[in-house]
């Protein structure tokens, strides 16, 4: 039992659910990698939400409720960290889930759509019936009904060559990755550099608060943000906490 008052609870925690994701059969083993990956980054924005991912958080909230067939598509580590999250989000914004995952087997895409729909999810694309161009791995493999037609799709802790795929198909493409510099990070439409277990709760608070807005209110967020000034103040913000370490450190 890891108590709460523990300096790394929320980061221990995320460790636990990982790893009881792969003991399900819900997250592949390189997963944990992908965690450890993140989590490193975390520690360089200073596990916080910065004001460019707020503000990135915000605009995605906006592209969501403006869009017209918004798809949230869903990976292992995804459905182990925030499955509740994704689910609430997609209810705010009505856009259904679709789990699409790297290391595929059939057994492992029924565990994490049965594992969503014990949390509460009501519709999740399944089928792999039509195929994103230029992409031959499993991650290419969509739904026609889902993914392949969206025009917005939120894919969390993305692969690289398929947030650029989507981005070539005209799609508007929201990406949650805490490396600033990552592939996926440089060529989605909109990047959140945050954690996932705060960006997605985020976001679905600023749908909840511009749900009502006018359409020409929430296209004014959007005209207004700017993706490589995003990156650039993440990338800034890294080195900002960096030096605020340095200064703090014993002389």
């Amino acid at each position: 039992m890891i108590p709460k008052d523990h300096p790394r609870y929320d980061s221990l925690m995320a460790r636990e659910k990982i790893t009881e994701g792969v003991e399900k059969g819900i997250t592949g083993i390189m997963g944990l990698i992908a965690q450890g990956r993140g989590e490193a980054f975390d520690y360089l924005i200073g596990e916080k939400t910065t004001q460019s991912a707020l503000q990135a958080e915000k605009t995605a909230a906006a592209m969501l409720l403006l869009a017209e067939k918004p798809v949230i598509s869903v990976n292992g580590n995804v459905a182990a960290l925030v499955p509740s999250g994704i689910i609430e989000l997609g209810r705010i914004v009505d856009a259904p889930l679709e789990v699409n995952i790297f290391y595929r087997t059939e057994e492992r895409a029924e565990k994490i759509t049965q594992h969503l729909h014990s949390h509460g999810a009501a519709r999740i694309y399944t089928k792999r019936d039509a195929g994103i161009p230029g992409i031959n791995h499993e991650r290419g493999k969509v739904d026609s009904g889902g993914i392949f037609c969206a025009d917005v799709v939120l894919v969390p802790l993305e692969d690289g060559d398929r947030c650029k795929a989507l981005v070539d198909m005209g799609k508007t493409v929201i990406t949650i990755d805490l490396n600033p510099l990552s592939r996926t990070a440089q060529t989605a439409t909109l990047t959140i550099v945050d954690n996932i277990t705060r960006a997605i709760p985020a976001i679905s608070g600023f749908a909840l608060e511009l749900k009502n807005k006018k359409q020409d209110e929430l296209h004014a967020i959007i005209r207004e943000f700017d993706n490589k000034k995003n990156l650039a103040e993440s990338i800034d913000g890294i080195t900002a906490h960096l030096r605020h370490l340095t200064q703090q450190s014993p002389k």
